[in-house]
């Protein structure tokens, strides 16, 4: 199989602007192993899903992202939004801060081991998520790759972004630990009305509610151990209305997956979902917040190629 010319979107803010420094050894070694591209860099939130939309209605059909998982998930946004979605393929060079999706998905975290998948055959159907949120008074539609979530975790990405993060990718997950710090003390459980494929709405008090293609979450936590990107189903992980100390102690368990055990833990496995709150309830997809409650989210599997 001839491995096409490619088109590579690299976000030199990923990983604390670590990438703007490390493109030039990425880009040799993409030439090192015969891979035929060009690239651009994005230049803003938002601008990703531009390029690679761009791309593939111009008759790219290899889009790369080199970046975390808010580059990834805007190329993945970018190619499904296109004329040529199915016949195209994504190729990932992990080089964000937390790498959730390539967690999940096995793509190495290094760059050198990641580029040296590009020119292979390996190739690998994933789900893709889809979320239906407001935001800014208006309706929102936006796919995500590996996972959403409503509540504690939003605010927590929603508080990160008011902390310093050019510090490169070593330490650049110090902002949304000191923001999850900040967020622990003044964040208050919110009262939800959830609906499960056809389950009867249930409301209640939830401290957050995550919904996972893929099974890792903010830098290392195993927040579904169960899940997986290509099984037609979203794992949805619903904390109740823990006290904090309980919020802190499911935090540490989930590193190994151990918080699904917790007596104010409930899964559930889904194709379809919907969350409603009477408060402000904020939403983010893949590590970028992207709007509020009302929420609904389903799956469409078999979506994205990736290679891997």
């Amino acid at each position: 199989m001839l491995v096409p010319h490619a088109k590579v979107i690299v976000n030199p803010t990923a990983g604390g602007y670590s990438v703007h420094k490390e493109w030039p050894q990425i880009r040799k070694q993409l030439r090192s192993i015969g891979l035929s591209f060009d690239y651009e860099y994005s230049e803003g939130v938002g601008h990703a899903i531009e390029v690679a939309k761009a791309a593939v209605d111009a008759g790219y059909r290899y889009l790369i992202a080199v970046g975390g998982d808010g580059t990834i998930n805007e190329v993945a946004n970018g190619i499904l939004c296109s004329t040529g979605s199915a016949s195209t393929i994504l190729g990932v060079v992990s080089a964000g801060t937390a790498c959730s999706f390539t967690r999940s998905i096995g793509i190495p975290k290094d760059y050198i081991n990641a580029c040296s998948l590009l020119t292979g055959q390996g190739r690998r159907l994933v789900d893709v998520g889809v979320v239906e949120c407001r935001s800014k008074g208006q309706s929102l539609r936006r796919f995500f790759v590996n996972q959403a979530d409503v509540g504690f975790g939003a605010e927590v990405v929603e508080a990160s972004k008011d902390i310093p993060g050019h510090f490169g990718r070593s330490i650049n997950y110090a902002p949304f630990v000191l923001a999850a710090v900040r967020c622990l003390f003044s964040y208050q459980n919110k009262r939800l009305t959830l609906r499960v494929e056809n389950d009867a709405e249930v409301i209640r008090l939830c401290a957050v509610v995550v919904i996972a293609n893929g099974s890792y979450f903010g830098g290392g936590m195993r927040i579904a151990p169960q899940a997986k990107p290509d099984d037609g189903l979203l794992d949805m992980i619903i904390v109740g209305d823990v006290k904090k100390s309980d919020l802190v102690k499911i935090w540490l368990m989930s590193y190994e997956g151990t918080h699904i055990t917790h007596n104010n833990i409930t899964v559930k496995r889904t194709t379809n979902a919907t969350i409603q709150s009477c408060e402000r309830t904020l939403v983010e997809t893949d590590g970028e917040l992207i709007g509020e409650c009302p929420v609904s989210f389903r799956i469409i599997p078999s979506a994205l190629t990736i290679v891997v």
